[in-house]
């Protein structure tokens, strides 16, 4: 059921992951969580991919939860599965190669939870974005709250979480929810021109510039500098290293080979 709803595509260097539920609001339950992991376990097992891509297919990036799958969920689901859903939620951050968020439409709920663990976010202009979950006397527990927090400031999360505030796309790139806004026909070739700009450059200095961020976001300033020297002199002993500074000096493009 589940490859029907979410599947996964590759372009040389690029993979892109797509809802594509039939319905149209690309709806989340068991299933689509359980396919998006075995999607993760696949991009994990691929050393030849640079980057990624989150998008949908139809009008809307994911209206979230699926309200018929949620009557269904009691404390004991909760208590079974809510790590590997958190987990589920939260790998993008743990991957080497960026992902990119594609968002258009409806972006609520779990839709948009996993947006914000994404490295970048792409809004269309006409999107919604929303973190509905009070509403159904819930909270944002698929690390929602977490990461809205540390991405706008506990403020701006509390208007959406607290007082469960619809934003257009506009708002979302006001607050620094998302980095990029476009016109919905300019998304797909946004997200694939960020993309192949990754893709492009030396993939050790990528995901170590990835996770240095994260780990500033994370830990304290001492640990950040540590990660800081780690990193550079991994990268200053990589081939991809000499073949930039190179390619610079003889005005050519370069060609990195992960080494």
């Amino acid at each position: 059921m589940s490859e029907s709803k979410i599947k996964l595509t590759k372009d040389g260097y690029i993979a892109t992951i797509t809802f594509c539920d039939p319905g149209g609001l690309n709806l989340l339950d068991e299933d689509v969580v359980l396919g998006l992991a075995r999607i993760q376990d696949e991009i994990a097992e691929d050393n030849q991919l640079r980057a990624v891509i989150l998008c949908s297919s139809g009008a809307h990036f994911s209206a979230g939860v699926d309200t018929a799958f949620l009557k269904t969920v009691d404390t004991r689901f909760v208590k079974d599965k809510l790590n590997f859903l958190q987990r589920t939620f939260s790998r993008f951050q743990e991957f080497p190669q960026p992902v990119i968020a594609a968002i258009k439409g409806f972006c609520l709920g779990g839709g948009l939870e996993l947006a914000l663990s994404c490295d970048l976010r792409i809004v269309a202009e006409g999107a919604t974005l929303a973190l509905p979950e009070v509403k159904f006397g819930l909270t944002a527990d698929q690390t929602g709250t977490t990461r809205l927090t540390k991405l706008v400031g506990s403020g701006q999360a509390k208007k959406l979480i607290l007082c469960t505030e619809m934003i257009d796309a506009a708002e979302a790139y006001r607050i620094g929810l998302c980095e990029y806004l476009v016109k919905p026909e300019e998304l797909e070739g946004k997200a694939t021109q960020l993309a192949k700009r990754i893709s492009n450059l030396p993939p050790s200095a990528i995901r170590f510039g990835k996770w240095g961020v994260n780990v500033a976001a994370e830990g304290n300033t001492y640990a950040s500098l540590m990660f800081e020297q780690a990193q550079s002199i991994y990268c200053f002993g990589t081939e991809d290293k000499e073949e930039a500074v190179n390619a610079f000096i003889e005005k050519r493009k370069p060609v990195f080979k992960d080494k």
